[in-house]
């Protein structure tokens, strides 16, 4: 989808009357191909499919955005939850969060205090947390609440980058005594033209060039993306650089290209899939419909059906 229509999308899925009336009616008119369900436990059912299939899962109790410390603490608590249950039902997946779920617009530092707990719970059970970018005004306090619990716990953290930001590249050298993991992606918030590309062609070019800069470091490189020229682009670099596949990963979106990721599974590629749930996910399925104008065609056949 281009820049502009991506924006409109955006811009009208911030309207009263479009949110109230996907909330009440969205899960039964096709938001729940792209969440897996409202509780943790149909997630951990999904992920138990998914793995059935050999693709591994990152799960994310959806919300953002919180101003209230009791908020916050209950979705520290979730989060916790569902490192504890990934590991009591034996499945293959790790967890994302958002920092403004979990304080970051409140205080950094009770923002820091509960990530601290949740990756300490990560590094107890042997798991790793993702820490998902946000918006452009995040992006420092998020780089230093990362570098911080990377430093604690070097094994059960990483990061998203996101390709259409133009200082992501200068944002991966300052990071590059940590060793990181990254997700690197395109980016999916309505951002304006003095923090990020424009061209849907320049975001994609840079994607391409923070992947091979990541790989060529010798860094675990997470390449989170649907569209085939950058998975194409970069399984011809692994190729020609004879980069291991214990170094790379692919990860997509729950309900997206499902037949791409099994074909991925397939060639021998490691894939993962991000797995949302919860009541709070019109924020996720409204960026979901910016991106892929075959979603908002998904939508509107099933609104058509009603």
């Amino acid at each position: 989808m281009s820049n502009v229509a991506r924006k409109v999308v955006l811009t009208v899925a911030e309207n009263k009357l479009v949110t109230n009336f996907v909330n009440k009616y969205g899960l039964t008119l096709g938001a729940s191909r792209f969440v897996a369900g409202e509780k943790l436990e149909d997630a951990i059912k999904a992920v138990k499919q998914l793995n059935a299939k050999g693709i591994c899962a990152t799960l994310d109790h959806l919300g953002e955005s919180c101003h209230d410390e009791r908020v916050a603490a209950e979705g520290t608590r979730e989060a916790i939850r569902i490192l504890e249950a990934i590991h009591e039902n034996g499945v293959d997946s790790n967890l994302s969060v958002k920092l403004t779920q979990l304080g970051l617009d409140i205080d950094y530092n009770f923002c820091l205090s509960n990530m601290m707990e949740i990756v300490g719970k990560a590094n107890e059970l042997n798991n790793f947390v993702r820490i998902d970018m946000e918006d452009s005004s995040k992006v420092d306090a998020t780089i230093a609440i990362f570098r911080a619990l990377k430093e604690k716990y070097p094994q059960n953290v990483g990061l998203a980058l996101q390709s259409y930001l133009y200082r992501t590249e200068k944002d991966m050298d300052s990071l590059a005594d940590l060793k990181p993991s990254y997700r690197l992606m395109k980016g999916a918030y309505k951002e304006p033209k003095e923090v990020a590309y424009p061209r849907k062609k320049d975001v994609d070019d840079n994607l391409i060039k923070i992947i091979k800069k990541h790989l060529d470091a010798g860094f675990y490189t997470a390449v989170a993306s649907h569209d085939e020229k950058i998975i194409n682009a970069t399984k011809a670099y692994v190729k020609e650089k004879n980069i291991p596949k214990s170094q790379y990963e692919f990860q997509m979106l729950y309900g997206i290209c499902s037949s791409l990721q099994e074909q991925l599974v397939k060639e021998g590629h490691k894939v993962r899939c991000y797995v949302p749930y919860g009541t709070d996910w019109y924020p996720y399925f409204s960026r979901r419909l910016a991106e892929r104008p075959a979603n908002i065609l998904f939508i509107l056949k099933n609104l058509l059906k009603k």
